[in-house]
């Protein structure tokens, strides 16, 4: 198998697992496994660059990159706790839904703030996914306000951080080191009933709690190492690995409801993912023809 695409298995199974993870912590309160989150994930950052030696982009960082790694770290709260609140809740289906979203939110806030020019399949992609989301507030009578606070909280993410300079390593690294000083404090002074001590929990609650830190590092160095040997459009396919993973969890594993009122929602917005899907690799594919005609016409000139 091309080592591109193993990685990048790696990446989005971890990610399409984490449900099961978190379920086997929920004895710890969302709070509390945010805080550890952030602490442990500081440690093997560390660890990882002291390895590899890679503490030379501090001497880049100034003033404006810290405020945006501050509303970077922000909303990286935002989308962890109502994850991880979810997954506790029952709520995984509804998680998955956000992530199923969240690429046509990238290609909406691409449009919004960036300039970048809408194709006509991409607003019909956008028109029906919307469409998905009212028939789902119309039919259940609430908002999925879970799914929209995790694809636009991590959609804002990802805007922010296209000009931070740093690379997923790196950043993620600042994002730890801003949050972490908060975490302990948390950790340490919060009294919450519901965040265990490690020195007198069970010894699997223990061991889960120091590996939320490795769960957190692995997949994103897997892709970011996939993301160095496979194209966009293969990376941005195989996104979808994760949240049908999680809906399958969801469904089959915690036995959570999907209703034909859901079904019909989640059907709409698989729909816009299809349209969008297609249109991007047809697009591409478009693309790389043309640049291997020009390619040829100026080698022949």
């Amino acid at each position: 198998m091309n080592r591109g695409l193993l990685y990048a298995f790696v990446a989005y199974g971890c990610w399409g697992l984490l449900p099961i993870y978190w379920k086997a912590l929920q004895s710890v309160s969302p709070a509390a496994l945010l805080a550890h989150r952030m602490v442990w994930s500081l440690v093997l950052m560390a660890v990882i660059l002291s390895a590899r030696k890679e503490w030379a982009w501090i001497r880049r960082i100034d003033g404006r990159a810290v405020l945006t790694f501050v509303a970077v770290a922000l909303l990286l709260i935002v989308n962890w706790y109502t994850y991880l609140w979810a997954i506790s809740a029952g709520f995984i289906v509804e998680s998955s839904l956000g992530y199923f979203i969240n690429p046509l939110v990238n290609v909406l806030l691409g449009g919004l703030f960036l300039g970048e020019r809408l194709r006509p399949v991409q607003k019909v992609a956008i028109a029906i996914a919307c469409g998905g989301v009212l028939y789902l507030t119309l039919s259940v009578g609430a908002l999925p306000w879970i799914a929209l606070t995790l694809a636009f909280s991590f959609g804002f993410y990802g805007l922010l951080k296209k000009t931070a300079g740093l690379n997923a390593l790196e950043g993620i690294g600042l994002e730890m080191a801003i949050l972490s000083l908060p975490a302990l404090a948390y950790l340490l002074f919060s009294g919450d009933p519901a965040s265990p001590s490690l020195l007198t929990s069970e010894w699997h609650i223990t061991a889960l709690l120091l590996g939320t830190g490795l769960v957190t590092a692995l997949p994103l160095l897997a892709f970011a190492a996939a993301a160095r040997r496979l194209t966009l459009t293969t990376l941005g396919l195989m996104q979808y690995l994760a949240p049908t993973m999680q809906f399958l969890i969801g469904v089959y594993v915690y036995g959570e409801s999907f209703t034909a009122d859901r079904a019909i929602g989640f059907v709409l917005i698989w729909l816009a993912l299809a349209f969008y899907s297609g249109e991007t690799l047809l697009h591409h594919r478009q693309q790389s023809q043309e640049r291997t005609l020009l390619a040829k016409s100026l080698a022949g000139g």
